[in-house]
């Protein structure tokens, strides 16, 4: 059966308002039964995370203040690629080591996912490193966090008592803990 039935098409475009981060559109589309409709979305450059499990079974995690929740959280190391045709493992190495100063052996990766796809076209893609080395930490001037590691079998427990509220956090949790053989 063809996905074309539900497709929906632009038919007109408006940029509302352009960030340094996001850029807001609003698009006339056609539905699929050929109505017009409009449609509000941000568009995004994209990001990369990683889950870094040390040799013992531990997960290199971050704790950050998050402005739009207003709480500090605890979340795997992320950033936003520097474009959309940034190479995806570049990016992961350098977030890696910019905010926790470890650097990996092997990365491996898990996927990609799509954190609001109603109204967002950002597209994270995940990975989980591996052969950890600790080095220097290189954070950005506006980046205050703090690194700890967590076993990641209470990462484990902690995802699924609803205590981690971050999804590409997770999502990698789960992802690796299937990797890793803790869950099946």
């Amino acid at each position: 059966m063809s996905d074309e039935k539900l497709r929906e098409r632009q038919t007109a475009s408006e940029l509302i308002f352009d960030g340094n981060i996001l850029h807001l559109y609003r698009d006339d589309i056609a539905l699929p039964d050929g109505k017009p409709a409009e449609r509000e979305l941000i568009r995004h450059v994209g990001a990369v995370c990683v889950i870094p499990i040390t040799d013992d079974g531990c997960a290199v995690m971050e704790r950050q203040f998050r402005y739009p929740m207003d709480e500090v959280l605890l979340e795997i190391p992320a950033g936003k690629l520097n474009s959309k045709t940034e190479d995806h493992e570049a990016a992961v190495r350098r977030e890696l080591e910019e905010e926790t100063g470890y650097h990996a052996r092997e990365l491996i990766p898990l996927g990609k996912f799509y954190p609001a796809c109603a109204y967002c076209d950002e597209t994270i893609w995940m990975y989980l490193a591996k052969g950890l080395e600790r080095g220097r930490r290189h954070l950005d001037d506006d980046e205050f966090l703090d690194v700890e590691l967590i076993p990641l079998t209470e990462l484990v427990r902690r995802v699924l008592a609803g205590e981690i509220p971050d999804a590409k956090t997770q999502i990698a949790v789960l992802k690796a803990a299937v990797h890793e053989g803790i869950l099946k």
